[in-house]
């Protein structure tokens, strides 16, 4: 019986055994991944280069497209080289940084967006307090906060996890090193204690879910007594692509981190996995700035 601290290296699960479709699973991560840096490095850049920009709603969005990039980061680079490289290790120390970083950033990312359903709020439907609830102070304090919480959140579980002995082999059954699986490999009772700190965690994160629904219903009741068919069709082109994003990484994270054994499969963990940790930094750069007039002509400008 091996335990972990005899575990140099992990394997990984692989998207396919097939040479020609790990080669596909690679130049399509590949894509992803460079739609996620384009999309949110450009909005880094545009952000911090125009002065007009420099709002409680753009700083958001800012760090934002930081914890896009590095949560992309932390993972899809590793798989990419995997499939290429036609190998499922990762070193037991690199296993447990990229489950800390992940887990900080995604964290911090989910905090992040409860903060920007509040900004959204109280710009629609409490237009007068704006500058006094979200001054310059109060802003940085809230996304200091989110990183903060996020930080904390990622040390607690990656000292809960990895204290764990491993005595059920050292193959995980994701294609990144997920709480959940590795879960798995334990055989001390001591695991019910990181499951019952995953458990107050998404309840926790639940709550928050619970914060932005009620921040959006607010709006759209707002939006709904706005007289102009243009103004309420901007504001609802706006707004529900916004909640079906959020909507996205937390129903699937928390049905990947609490789902029973009985229905877990692999393949079905790999496409719940990728719904939300692969997905959403790639497609916020579109969804958070295709509706930003102000934000395009910006980007065009310094294109230009």
């Amino acid at each position: 019986m091996s335990n972990s601290s005899s575990i140099t290296q992990l394997l990984l699960l692989p998207f396919t055994d097939t040479w020609e479709l790990q080669l596909l699973h690679f130049w399509l991560f590949l894509g992803i991944y460079l739609a996620a840096l384009l999309g949110n490095g450009l909005i880094i850049t545009t952000i911090a280069w125009d002065q007009h920009l420099h709002t409680p709603m753009y700083f958001f969005l800012l760090n934002l497209a930081l914890l896009d990039l590095g949560s992309i980061s932390t993972i899809v680079p590793k798989s990419m080289a995997n499939s290429l490289w036609d190998t499922r290790a990762i070193s037991y120390a690199e296993c447990a940084t990229q489950l800390f970083l992940f887990v900080f950033l995604i964290s911090a990312e989910f905090y992040l967006l409860t903060i920007m359903s509040y900004d959204r709020y109280i710009a629609i439907c409490k237009p007068l307090h704006y500058g006094t609830l979200l001054g310059s102070r109060a802003c940085v304090n809230m996304v200091a906060a989110a990183w903060a919480t996020g930080f904390l959140n990622a040390l607690l579980h990656m000292a809960n996890t990895f204290s764990l002995p491993l005595c059920k082999g050292n193959a995980l059954g994701q294609f990144f090193c997920e709480i959940p699986q590795i879960l798995k490999l334990s055989c001390s009772h001591s695991y019910l204690r990181e499951l019952v700190l995953l458990v107050v965690t998404v309840f926790f994160d639940l709550w928050c879910f619970v914060f932005i629904l009620f921040s959006y219903v607010q709006i759209l009741r707002a939006v709904l007594r706005i007289p102009s068919e243009q103004g309420r069709h901007k504001a609802f082109s706006t707004c529900l692509p916004h909640l079906a994003v959020v909507s996205l990484l937390v129903s699937t994270a928390m049905f990947a981190h609490l789902k029973p054994p009985s229905i877990s499969s692999s393949s079905l963990d790999l496409v719940v996995s990728v719904l939300y940790s692969v997905v959403p930094p790639a497609v916020n750069p579109l969804i958070y700035s295709m509706k930003n007039q102000q934000l395009k002509d910006a980007l065009w400008k310094l294109v230009c």
